[in-house]
């Protein structure tokens, strides 16, 4: 995507004009508000759907990303289905408070297009920050951090096993003794 900077118009209009084209604007900002507060009143249950759609997929994906473990994945996949009536009350909330302010100011920002002057600047300036910030590692380095990494991941992977068995001896133990 191309970002193409344009050069500021001169004024033409004077400082005693914008006043009133300004109030005037920051009250159909106030109306497009309050318009989508009803919208979101009104349907209701077409945001509550929205919010489980997205839940469903959403969540699906962060346990896939997070968790490789078969049977652990499978689990938390069954937790978050119990969790969805939870999340759809708190979400729902969130959204009736929130959501309404921050579409409005998205819409306004993009009506107002000053927004899109400044953003090729910001980002090349956090794009040589970031330049300056990355360092590569030498070739030897990072093959040592590797095997360390992959070492690592064997010593949590036998501490989990270690601590299932642990767990189920002593279940076990414990349905023995009762």
């Amino acid at each position: 995507m191309t970002i193409v900077r344009q050069k500021p118009l001169k004024t033409l209009v004077q400082p005693s004009e914008i006043l009133p084209e300004k109030h005037t604007e920051a009250e159909r900002m106030r109306d497009v508000l309050l318009l989508i507060q009803n919208l979101i009143n009104s349907e209701e249950a077409t945001v509550k759907l929205i919010l489980d759609c997205l839940y469903d997929v959403g969540s699906v994906n962060l346990i896939n990303q997070k968790i490789r473990l078969r049977p652990l994945n499978r689990v938390m996949k069954l937790i978050a289905r119990m969790s969805k009536p939870v999340f759809r009350v708190l979400a729902f909330n969130w959204f009736k408070k929130n959501c309404p302010q921050l579409i409005t100011d998205w819409l306004h920002l993009q009506i107002t297009f000053k927004g899109l002057q400044n953003i090729p600047q910001e980002i090349a300036q956090e794009v040589a920050i970031e330049a300056e910030q990355l360092q590569p590692y030498p070739v030897s380095q990072t093959e040592s951090l590797s095997l360390e990494i992959r070492h690592l991941r064997y010593q949590v992977r036998l501490l989990t096993g270690i601590s299932i068995v642990a767990i189920a001896c002593l279940g076990v133990v414990f349905t023995y003794l009762s």
